[in-house]
C-alpha cells in the first residue's frame, strides 16, 4: 500500500473518530428544543400579547426544563448510527425529525408545523 493510501486511510479514521466524538446525546437533543422554542416563543409580539399569553409565557420560561422532560423526553426516540444521529420526537400529533451530526442539528421533518401547532396552543 501506498504512503498515500495510507494517508487517505488515517484522515478518513481521524475524521470518524471525531464525528463519533461530537455525535449529539440526547441531553444536547433537549437543549437544541429548548432553544428552538425560546425562539418561537420570542417571536410573538409581546408588545399588544393578553395578559394570558404573558402568562403562559412566563410559565414556559420558568418550567421548561420540567415540561421538555416530561412531554418532549417521553416522545422522542433517538436512532445512534455512531457519527450521527437521528432524533424522531411526535408531540400534539406531529412527528419531527432532526439529524444530529458534528454537534448540530438539521430539521430534516415537521419543525415548522409543530412551532406552529405550539404557538397556537399558547396563543
Amino acid at each position: 500500500m501506498s504512503l498515500q493510501r495510507v494517508a487517505i486511510v488515517v484522515v478518513l479514521l481521524a475524521g470518524a473518530v471525531g464525528l463519533a466524538r461530537s455525535n449529539p446525546s440526547m441531553t444536547d437533543y433537549l437543549q437544541f428544543v429548548e432553544r428552538e422554542l425560546n425562539k418561537a416563543m420570542s417571536r410573538t409580539n409581546t408588545a399588544t400579547s393578553t395578559r394570558e399569553q404573558q402568562f403562559i409565557r412566563q410559565v414556559f420560561e420558568s418550567q421548561s426544563k420540567k415540561i421538555l422532560q416530561d412531554i418532549v423526553l417521553p416522545h422522542t426516540r433517538r436512532q445512534n448510527f455512531g457519527l450521527a444521529s437521528r432524533y424522531e420526537t411526535t408531540v400534539m400529533d406531529t412527528t419531527v425529525v432532526v439529524l444530529g451530526v458534528a454537534g448540530q442539528f438539521i430539521p430534516l421533518q415537521g419543525v415548522e408545523e409543530a412551532t406552529i401547532k405550539i404557538g397556537r396552543l399558547a396563543f
